[in-house]
């Protein structure tokens, strides 16, 4: 339960920095910032499963490897969130409607791949899913909160934190899988 806490946290850091941006450049009132936290939850509720579904699909012919697959999506996704240019175009602009749903789906996108990964952390998927969709709906909204009064600084260090935590989750499914734990 744990790994899938961790898993959630490092998730939501990509949807709290864009709505830390949000918060800072937009000012959205309280309807605008729940709105916000409301769409980057549940599209990265929903986006796990369709991950799980694949994954679990695909177990039988992987299983050997599961875990290397594994490390390599994590360690894919932490990287690339390292880099700190995650979200920047769904930051650029002013989140509502048609532009929300986008950035909806474009801060998930590592949910959906996180997603093949659940069958290797051994967690039921409908409770990471929802786990992944509360902690990124509060993130979200707090970072909204957030961003309305300190600004958009600390986007790129939430994102960063949440490619180590990525990337320290698929070294943990490595080794725990290779008997190295």
């Amino acid at each position: 339960m744990i790994a899938a806490l961790l898993l959630a946290f490092a998730l939501a850091m990509d949807a709290f920095a864009v709505a830390l941006t949000q918060g800072a450049r937009f000012r959205p009132r309280v309807a605008g910032g729940l709105a916000i936290a409301l769409t980057f939850g549940v599209f990265q509720a929903v986006m796990p499963l369709i991950g799980w579904g694949i994954g679990a699909f695909a177990l039988s012919y992987i299983e050997s490897v599961d875990h290397w697959i594994a490390f390599g999506l994590l360690a894919f996704l932490g990287v690339r969130m390292l880099g700190g240019h995650v979200g920047e175009d769904e930051a650029a602009r002013r989140l509502t409607g048609t532009t929300l749903l986008v950035a909806g789906v474009a801060t998930s996108i590592d949910a959906l791949a996180a997603g093949i990964t659940l069958p290797t952390l051994g967690v039921e998927p409908l409770v990471a899913a929802g786990l992944i969709g509360l902690v990124t709906f509060a993130m979200s909204g707090a970072g909204v909160m957030l961003g309305r009064r300190a600004g958009d600084h600390g986007g790129t260090w939430a994102e960063r934190a949440g490619g180590v935590i990525l990337i320290g989750l698929g070294i943990k499914i490595l080794a725990e899988h290779s008997g190295w734990l």
